[in-house]
């Protein structure tokens, strides 16, 4: 029998890097574009914005529905023909996307591009680097957000440029090529020796269907779905949440356009700081971020350094939100699992996505403005943080109970301590 690899004590930055890369590319050429596309396809299809935005709804549908099963191929060790298939996906569905002529078309090119998004995003990855990880996988999530967070900036231009300069159904196929040209052979390459699929007592492989019952998953559920509902939320309202607070229309211009700039510099100062602090202290701390942000926003309306405020907090917040969200569920409930429980919230992560722009728009009111909606999203927030709270208790309270359990579930906080330097070597790979 061959022996088993020995756990890494600290991530392969060069691996990371280049999984960073085809993330750039996937959320940028993906899910960035398809503002820039809805416009010249309206016009040349004959779509209204209703018909148009259905299929970024119908994208987002597909992601969640196949979220868990493409988990449960990860945590099965298939991870290198998931993302790689799921890229060639992304190229086919570009473009498929090219030569639409009508709206079937159309919403077929983004159900596959929504079914390919969930071999690829996020969920994906993040299980990948745990499971090669497990004594330094937040440190892998927390690299790997870095040119994520950037895609906006890198391929709205970008974009914009291919579609002026080819036209949108050219652009297409430039921006094809792209994933199979980079991000597949990079998945193909990068992601070879994947780590075995965990084992029951049995010898056969072990199932995650107990952590789906148990109250630190179910918690975690409810702070993931919640805490998405808030996000996603306000990005499509700012522009007018801020207008409405007094601000000049300059600044409600330019303060949108950087929140991505900040969700970044919350994630490089969790990089270089958190191993100075306790680990579940900072997963407590972090999501409070958001409702401060909102209960300010709501203190001070009308006054434009309240909303100042509220991009601020709102902006680091939901940047170092990603990687308490993308970590919970390895840190307090399973890291064999990751990827099969991550993607069990596909769907109502997907439903909150989808709902809760629509929501907080029926809640405007001439009169009061974004007021209700703001109050519901604090009082959603307020929640969500609760929930983690408590999964947390839980989970380290089983963990303290049992001393093998208690050993795995140290690996992640004792990791950021016990290697300072580790951490100064890769501190500096950005």
């Amino acid at each position: 029998m061959t022996a088993a690899a020995p756990i890494p004590a600290s991530y392969d930055r060069r691996q990371v890097g280049w999984l960073s890369l085809a993330q750039l590319i996937t959320w940028g050429s993906v899910f960035y574009t398809f503002a820039l596309l809805m416009e010249p396809v309206e016009r040349e299809l004959g779509l209204t914005r209703a018909q148009s935005s259905l299929g970024f709804s119908l994208a987002l549908l597909a992601e969640g529905l196949l979220s868990y099963p493409i988990g449960r191929w990860i945590d099965r060790g298939h991870e290198r023909a998931v993302m790689t298939l799921g890229s060639l996906a992304i190229a086919a569905g570009l473009l498929l996307h090219s030569q639409v002529h009508s709206a079937a078309g159309f919403y077929a090119a983004w159900t596959l591009l929504g079914a390919a998004l969930a071999a690829t995003l996020y969920s994906p990855v993040f299980a990948v680097v745990t499971r090669r990880y497990p004594r330094d996988f937040r440190r892998a999530i927390i690299t790997l957000t870095f040119l994520g967070g950037l895609a906006s900036t890198v391929f709205i231009p970008l974009s914009a440029w291919l579609i002026a300069s080819l036209g949108w159904r050219h652009a297409l196929w430039a921006l094809a090529a792209l994933h199979v040209v980079v991000c597949a052979p990079l998945h193909a390459w990068t992601l070879r020796d994947a780590p075995r699929a965990p084992v029951g007592s049995t010898g056969a492989p072990s199932s995650p269907s107990a952590h789906l019952r148990s109250a630190p998953f179910l918690l975690i559920g409810v702070f993931v779905v919640l805490m998405m509902a808030v996000t996603a939320a306000l990005p499509a309202h700012m522009v007018s949440l801020l207008r409405e607070n007094g601000l000049a229309e300059a600044w409600v211009i330019a303060i949108p356009a950087s929140i991505g700039v900040v969700q970044v510099l919350g994630r490089l100062l969790l990089f270089f700081f958190e191993h100075h602090f306790d680990l579940h202290l900072a997963n407590r701390l972090i999501p409070c971020l958001i409702p401060l942000g909102l209960a300010a926003l709501l203190a001070g309306a009308g006054y434009p350094l309240a909303a100042l405020l509220f991009v601020l907090l709102y902006g680091l917040g939901n940047g170092m939100l990603t990687i308490v969200k993308g970590t919970a569920i390895a840190e307090y409930v399973s890291r064999d699992h990751v990827a099969s429980l991550n993607g069990a919230l596909g769907i109502p992560m997907a439903a909150a996505r989808a709902v809760a722009p629509w929501l907080l728009g029926v809640l405007w009111t001439r009169e009061a403005g974004y007021r209700y909606g703001l109050g519901l999203l604090l009082a959603a927030s307020c929640v969500a943080v609760l929930s983690l709270l408590l999964a947390q208790r839980r989970a380290l309270a089983a963990a303290s109970a049992s001393p093998a359990s208690a050993s795995r579930r140290r690996l992640s906080s004792s990791s950021a301590r016990a290697q300072p330097a580790a951490n100064n070597s890769t501190a500096d790979e950005k």
